[in-house]
């Protein structure tokens, strides 16, 4: 049994890439030049309105970020949540307040929010990021910055006018003392200058200058971003994972060295020897898939998983779907996978890798609705009771929850 969904168009003209199909944003745009969409969105609403963000930024456990450009001690100051209704008074007393509010990973507390990721699914989920939403006042902006990862800006509410510059290196000049990417220099791009209106979008690739500015004192902005790993992050990460497994008794050899001529140099031969040991440990494509699955899938906020209290049993969950239940990823959980052999994958979750069915992988890190259907995705090696056991462990740690309980918690905050 296969869940692989149908092929997708990537032919086919869509509003949501300017008229463009996916093949040709992908070739001609992704990660080499913006792209200024109108209408991405036809008739757009803002999935929550101005209140709620401001509460969610008063939170605890939520990053949110208060700029302004001329705070009260000096120039683009930056404070950090959780902030308090005294805050936002100050803020609205202020006749030149020039301020914007960011709030990190809403997608992670509000469904109608994370729904946004799905147009998106063009590009591999394990890429995706987190979706930060901004408001400001008229006036509000970050300053011209740079990104290191893609963006793309949807605008919610209100207008925004941006305008873009051009590349940058690492040796861009940087505004030091914030933790913003603020540039000392901006430069602004002819032709490059628009004003966006709810359900316009812009596409920014990494290390593109850009710089937006509210046009209106309700200037609600969407960005989608997408994970870019660093290469010493990548690095860094990867040989702390490969330093777990290697065996002590793997090191440096020099059997039947030539004699050195001089006790005190580290000659070419020894390097090479080094080099040879690090490539042959580094060089290991099925260790670095189950790294990199694991690396990609480590959730941005480990607070949001919460373990289930009480404990679910495995006799309870095979009730609960045979009776039509439904089960339901966690917001802040991120699911991928790759397939092996013999009908099994490694499914990857929240930073850990499972061994299970092809099928059962797929649709777990797909949109596919997951009812009882999951029970028969077994193999040989995986019976359907291996199955039921993965599913439960996977509600209980805080990776699926049930649709009743989601239901319950909803209840409950009304």
């Amino acid at each position: 049994m296969s869940t692989s969904p149908a092929p997708r168009d990537t032919d086919t003209p869509l509003a949501l890439l300017g008229g463009l199909s996916i093949r040709e944003f992908l070739r001609d745009y992704w990660q080499q030049k913006p792209l200024l969409i109108r209408g991405a969105f036809a008739d757009f609403e803002t999935p929550l309105e101005a209140d709620e963000l401001a509460g969610l930024a008063c939170e605890d456990g939520i990053e949110a970020r208060l700029v302004e450009e001329n705070g009260p001690d000096k120039a683009w100051q930056v404070s950090h949540g959780p902030f308090d209704e005294a805050t936002f008074a100050r803020l609205d007393a202020k006749d030149d307040s020039q301020w914007s509010l960011l709030v990190q990973a809403v997608d992670h507390y509000v469904p109608d929010v994370a729904a946004l990721f799905e147009p998106f699914t063009f590009l591999p989920r394990w890429r995706l990021d987190d979706i930060m939403i901004s408001y400001a006042p008229t006036g509000g902006s970050v300053g011209p910055h740079l990104d290191n990862y893609d963006v793309f800006l949807l605008q919610a509410q209100g207008q925004r006018h941006w305008q873009l510059g051009g590349m940058h290196g690492d040796d861009a000049e940087i505004i030091d003392g914030i933790d913003l990417r603020i540039l000392k220099h901006f430069e602004v791009t002819p032709g490059e200058d628009w004003v966006l209106e709810p359900g316009d979008m812009l596409y920014v690739p990494p290390r593109l200058a850009h710089h937006g500015v509210s046009q209106s004192d309700d200037c609600m902005t969407i960005s989608v971003g997408f994970r870019a790993p660093s290469a010493d992050e990548v690095v860094t990460s990867y040989a702390d994972y490969l330093g777990a497994s290697l065996p002590e008794s793997l090191r440096y050899r020099d059997q039947g060295m030539a004699p050195v001529a001089n006790a005190g140099e580290l000659d070419d031969a020894s390097l090479e020897r080094v080099r040879e040991l690090l490539l042959s440990t580094l060089d290991n494509p099925t260790q670095l898939a189950q790294w990199f699955g694991r690396y990609m899938t480590q959730p941005k906020y480990l607070e949001q998983l919460a373990a289930r209290e009480p404990a679910l049993k495995t006799h309870e969950l095979v009730e609960y779907l045979e009776d039509e239940g439904v089960l339901v990823r966690s917001l802040g959980s991120r699911f991928a996978f790759r397939h092996g052999e013999n009908g099994t994958s490694t499914l990857f979750v929240d930073g850990d890798g499972i061994l299970a069915p092809q099928p059962l992988a797929e649709a777990l890190a797909s949109d596919q609705r997951l009812t009882a259907v999951l029970l028969d995705y077994t193999t040989a090696d995986l019976d359907r009771s291996a199955v039921v056991s993965l599913l439960t462990a996977l509600i209980n740690r805080g990776s699926l929850i049930l649709e009743c309980d989601l239901q319950d918690e909803e209840d409950d905050e009304e």
